[in-house]
Parts: C-alpha cells; structure tokens; sequence
C-alpha cells in the first residue's frame, strides 16, 4: 500500500499573469550566445510596454546581447509562506535603446544598476515568446531517497 501523494500540477501561465510576475521582481538572469558556448549573467530590469530592459556597460553581456543572435531572459519567485514559486521566461532579440525620446524615456524607469561602473546603454528585450509557469515546491521529504542518503567514497 502507497501513501504517497499524487504529484503537484504545473499550472502554465498566461501572457498577463507572466508580465505581472515580471513586474514584482527586478532581478533575472540573461542567457546569451558568446563566440561558441552560452553564458548567463544577473541582471536587474523594468518592464515597459511588454519589453524588458536593463542597463549595461561595454563588455560581453552588451556585444552578446545587442549581436544578431536572440537572447532569453528568466526571473523567478517564491512565496515562503505557501511554497508556490513561478518561473518566467522571455525570449527574442535585444537592441540598445536609440533616439533621444525613447532614451529620455527609459529613464522614467528609474533603473539604477546594482554595480559600480559606467552602465550607460540601455538594452531592450522585443520579446518573440513569453512563457511562465507556477508550481508547489516540493517538501525534502518527499524527493528524498534512500540512494540520496546512501554513505559514498571518498572519489565521489
């Protein structure tokens, strides 16, 4: 006889509950292509207009993301008291932020850079795909298994 619980449903998010989990959080992760192997980096953001922008300097992370190749940006929660969590991915290309009204713009969003030094261009994700998802994190005891807790070798 099993005790066990059936497992916890997935609920797939649509477009509006993924923009407004976006806008409660403003930190991420963006996932782009450098030379020959993905690279990620932490980002601090604002959301405008169903775009995602965040500042940057000259480096890696700006002639990635700005290059040819599409970027994916991913931001996450969970709620401590019930356990819910949801994860929000954003996917498409990223362009700097031009023109002096789109510019003047962007600084309403009062997106101020966590580090020090000169991050000076704005980047702004055109998303091609927005997809979110919300699940019930699962208690240790439940995914914990006798061969997690098994004793191991020193090489291991």
């Amino acid at each position: 006889m099993s005790t066990n619980q059936p497992a916890a449903r997935t609920e797939i998010l649509d477009h509006s509950v993924c923009w407004a989990l976006l806008r409660g959080v403003s930190v991420g992760r963006l996932a782009v292509w450098v030379d020959d192997h993905p690279d990620i980096f932490p980002i601090n953001y604002a959301v405008d207009h169903a775009t995602v922008v965040f500042r940057t300097g000259e480096g890696t992370k700006l002639s990635a993301a700005a290059g040819a190749v599409p970027v994916a940006m991913e931001a996450d929660g969970v709620d401590p008291d019930t356990g819910i969590a949801w994860s929000v991915v954003v996917k498409g290309p990223a362009s700097a932020v031009s023109g002096t009204d789109e510019v003047l713009e962007t600084f309403s969003l009062m997106l101020f850079p966590w580090e020090a030094g000169h991050k000076d261009v704005f980047l702004r994700i055109s998303p091609t795909l927005v997809t979110g998802r919300r699940f019930q994190v699962t208690p240790p005891a439940e995914w914990w298994t006798a061969q997690a807790q098994a004793p191991r070798t020193a090489q291991e």
